[in-house]
């Protein structure tokens, strides 16, 4: 169950963050702010490792493959994508198309087993509420 308040807290976050970075870059430029965003979360995690953590920092270097390592390089584009959908089509409808890209990405990566992910099977009913959020993408945006 704390999972699920988890994921509705990252959720929120998401869409207030999208929001604040959207404004910032109306005083500076995009890479302007995002350098500012990830260079705060830097701070920000650093100060959560000092005062709750310390194990190695080297030993993210020893994960295997090495291509997970660029989660953070991903998550620079992310900041970048989020911007720009939100201000091309407002913090609604940008946030409900990102939310079903990522619902459809990670359905196709439990599908495949991709990236270490344990393969799971085809299942109707998640492809059927698939359809049913794209539906409701349709009808939030019908004028």
């Amino acid at each position: 169950m704390i999972g699920f308040f988890i994921a509705l807290i990252s959720g929120a976050l998401m869409s207030i963050q999208g929001v604040f970075n959207t404004e910032v870059t109306k005083s500076s430029s995009i890479w302007t702010a995002n350098v500012f965003v990830q260079g705060t979360a830097l701070l920000v995690c650093l100060g959560a490792w000092l005062l709750t953590d310390r194990s190695s920092l080297g030993a993210v270097f020893r994960v295997e493959p090495k291509y997970l390592l660029l989660g953070g390089a991903i998550g620079a584009f992310i900041t970048y994508t989020v911007i720009k959908s939100m201000d091309a089509l407002g913090p609604a409808r940008a946030v409900m198309l990102i939310v079903v890209a990522q619902l459809i990405v990670a359905y196709l990566i439990e599908l495949l087993g991709l990236f270490g992910v344990e393969k799971q099977p085809w299942e109707w009913r998640k492809a059927i509420g698939m359809a049913v959020a794209i539906v409701g993408i349709v009808i939030f945006k019908w004028k």
